[in-house]
């Protein structure tokens, strides 16, 4: 440990590992260091013997759950999009060939007390309840301009200037009512609250682009999402397998190991009489006491059941959106659910996951509308998370610290974060476009 490095990263959450396999590749020499004896941190996925050391004191699972083993579950569920950040920063790594994938069986949204499917093709469009037969008229036109919507091409503007135009406008300009604008903001657009309304419509078209190119990403799709096999806690191992091809050393189980300051500024860690120091350090918010805020507070709920979640035509897996006005709340609701189809639990059991931000001291009447939507559970466990967020961004003190996750199900503010992180410590954005990724895909 007594040595020199370019970068010490601590903690083996998922975008500490990103961050340190694509620093590797980059050639830099890289130590990474956790204080827990397994990988994941905050995002790991645990086996129901961790689970229930975790929530339950120890106590012995009950038999009826099955094997310990086959439960792979995850503390930060999130589905992937298929064309989203996280997929293509992958096969440009070529993390991909150390995972394994299932599409997501379908995504739902709640309107009016109601759970209905987001329609994937034409058929399942024409047959949806989720609007009338005129509305689905003025909403097909406004998909057909996002669809068809280029940044660089003027004519397909159609003299809309989306950098200037709020989206509520935009809706306006297309006479969607407020339960369409309330489900493609939210179910589509992914956007977590309604402040996006006042904000320029570009942001949301894109967002709503990325949502249909994800949809078609790959045949035969049901939803623009993807899981990987054996849950989450793959990817940090993947991306930590990147790291050491590169080069990179990994230390687990270091409990006492903390940041070394010197005129306030990070030079390395120290544990014990070792010493290993660096040009900076990376990290997750808790081994940078006083570095950090706190901006809001989680709450998760893991549900082990029986039985697929009701009225989502028994799948496997799926994401169920709340808008915030169909809960009477100030943000969206989640709903996660993936199954021993993706070798995450028993034989015949499914996960269930419900996540909002805290409105109330109160966890489980947060979380009271989406659990009302799973049915018969037998097993639940509630858990409250900080979300923090650095006070500084690292060019002074060289902490750069990573932001907390946030509720939401899937991964691209996850990857916005890690993105901005590796911009900040190198001075460049990371290039996608430096291979050809269908011929990644494609071997």
């Amino acid at each position: 440990m007594n040595e020199e490095y370019d970068v010490i990263v601590l903690g083996t959450g998922l975008k500490e590992c990103i961050i340190s396999g694509l620093l590797s590749v980059d050639k830099k020499k890289v130590l990474h260091v956790d204080r827990n004896n397994y990988y994941g941190g905050e995002s790991a996925s645990l086996s129901l013997i961790q689970l229930y050391e975790r929530f339950r004191g120890g106590d012995k699972p009950p038999e009826k759950l099955g094997p310990s083993r086959d439960y792979n579950v995850d503390m930060v569920p999130k589905f992937m999009m298929a064309n989203g950040k996280l997929v293509r920063v992958l096969l440009h790594t070529d993390v991909v060939k150390y995972l394994e994938f299932k599409a997501v069986d379908g995504s739902y949204v709640l309107q009016k007390g109601k759970v209905h499917k987001v329609p994937a093709n034409r058929s399942e469009a024409l047959s949806s309840q989720l609007m009338g037969l005129f509305e689905k008229r003025r909403a097909r036109n406004f998909f057909l301009y996002v669809q068809d919507y280029e940044e660089s091409d003027p004519k397909t503007h159609k003299g809309l200037d989306l950098k200037r135009m709020t989206m509520s406008e935009l809706y306006k300009q297309y006479d969607l009512s407020e339960d369409t604008q309330d489900f493609i903001g939210h179910a589509l657009g992914l956007h977590r609250d309604d402040a996006y309304l006042t904000q320029p419509a570009l942001a949301t078209v894109l967002r709503i682009k990325l949502y249909h190119e994800s949809l078609f990403r790959y045949e035969g799709l049901k939803s623009p999402y993807l899981y990987p096999r054996y849950g989450l806690g793959e990817l940090p191992q993947a991306f930590a397998r990147l790291s050491a091809v590169y080069g990179g050393t990994y230390m687990l189980n270091q409990p006492s190991m903390e940041v070394l300051y010197e005129n306030g500024v990070a030079v390395g860690i120290k544990n014990g009489d070792d010493v290993a120091r660096a040009k900076l350090v990376v990290g997750d918010p808790s081994y940078f006491p006083g570095k950090t805020r706190v901006v809001s507070k989680v709450v998760r709920a893991i549900a082990i059941m029986s039985h697929p979640i009701p009225n989502t035509d028994s799948a496997h897996s799926v994401q169920i959106i709340l808008p915030q006005k169909q809960t009477g709340r100030k943000s969206d609701m989640y709903v996660f659910c993936c199954s021993y189809a993706h070798n995450v639990a028993a034989k015949d059991k499914w996960l269930a996951f419900v996540s909002t931000t805290m409105e109330t001291p109160n966890p489980e009447v947060d979380l009271a509308p989406g659990l009302a939507l799973l049915g018969p559970v037998d097993e639940k466990f509630v858990e409250v998370r900080e979300v923090c967020e650095p006070l500084e961004d690292g060019a002074r003190d060289k902490c750069y610290i990573s932001k907390g996750y946030d509720a939401t199900t899937h991964f691209e503010t996850t990857v916005e974060d890690v993105l901005d992180m590796y911009r900040r410590i190198t001075g460049r954005d990371l290039d996608l476009t430096a291979k050809d990724l269908s011929q990644v895909e494609n071997a």
